[in-house]
């Protein structure tokens, strides 16, 4: 069955989550000697991504700005930087508007001259990714953009993967969903999407029920593999 839709994870994927930390603590990298901001970056995405999961199982939603700004306090004070918070503004601020990895323009453009609908599938709040879509230039080749703020819920969890069935009165596999998340691309397999896991790091492979259909290392290659599909 051809594919009607592909879906695209936002942050990590498209965005890259890294840039924040690197611009607004570049200065703090030279005089440490150390990586400060890599430690910082990491730490941000690792509690933020908790917080949701824990947000998701507990019914305690907020939106992904908040859960944003919570795990950013958790990273600069487990680096002792939680005082400066002009610090803590500029990250914010970046964050609005992180950079896209460079292959991204590239590939939505191909996409749409197949033609197929590009779409987000984020749990970023619709303002956070208007923000980085308007600073990034990639809005003319996204069709539109799906926010868990719909479901109030965030992924995991299957509504959030159902949205894109809602929108585009589809079959979830008519679906290609594109995340540099394991778990989410495994997910969005388990909840039956074509799915592909743009493995950025070269990481083991989650054990999960569910495996991606398409392990890749960019996503230089989706739009040759959804012509296939």
């Amino acid at each position: 069955m051809p594919i009607k839709v592909c879906a695209f994870d936002a942050y990590g994927t498209l965005f890259d989550l890294s840039s924040a930390a690197r611009i607004a603590l570049e200065d703090y990298d030279k005089k440490s000697g150390m990586n400060i901001s890599r430690t910082v970056a990491e730490n941000w995405r690792l509690k933020q991504l908790q917080y949701t999961w824990i947000r998701a199982i507990t019914g305690e939603h907020t939106d992904f700005w908040n859960v944003t700004c919570e795990s950013l306090d958790w990273a600069l004070e487990k680096s002792n930087l939680h005082n400066d918070r002009q610090l803590r503004s500029r990250l914010l601020e970046l964050y609005k508007e992180l950079e896209v990895y460079p292959e991204v323009p590239e590939i939505l453009a191909k996409l749409k001259e197949l033609p197929l609908p590009a779409v987000i599938l984020s749990n970023g709040s619709p303002a956070m990714l208007q923000s980085a879509i308007d600073a990034s230039g990639i809005g003319d080749y996204l069709e539109m953009q799906l926010s868990v703020e719909e479901v109030g819920i965030f992924k995991p969890a299957s509504q959030v993967y159902d949205l894109v069935l809602k929108h585009y009165n589809c079959q979830a596999e008519e679906v290609l969903f594109v995340s540099s998340n394991g778990w989410d691309a495994a997910a969005a397999k388990g909840f039956g999407f074509l799915s592909a896991w743009a493995n950025r790091m070269n990481d083991p492979v989650d054990r999960f029920p569910w495996t991606p259909d398409f392990i890749l290392s960019s996503l230089v290659k989706i739009p040759s593999l959804a012509k296939k599909l």
